[in-house]
């Protein structure tokens, strides 16, 4: 008997590799606006209800596909409107 493969695990990794600049921009500002505030990652995931430090490393690392309300409760935390850190500026 085959093993079913899911959608999903056989997708993930090319929507990483498409999107794998962005990560890397996204992780980048993320890093730049914790710096800014002098916050280490410890402080950033204090300040969120619930992305803990790993998170925020592996975020800023471009080493995981998170969601879209992990990324605003960051942007929350950091006290930045999203646009400032998908922006291309």
């Amino acid at each position: 008997m085959t093993q079913k493969k899911f959608l999903i695990s056989s997708t993930f990794p090319v929507m990483k590799e498409k999107y794998a600049n962005q990560y890397k921009l996204i992780g980048e500002k993320i890093l730049t606006l914790r710096k800014m505030k002098n916050w280490s990652q410890d402080d950033l995931a204090n300040h969120c209800e619930t992305v803990n430090r790993a998170k925020i490393s592996k975020m800023e690392n471009a080493r995981v596909d998170y969601m879209f309300s992990t990324l605003l409760e960051v942007c929350d935390a950091l006290e930045v409107n999203i646009a400032e850190v998908v922006g291309e500026k």
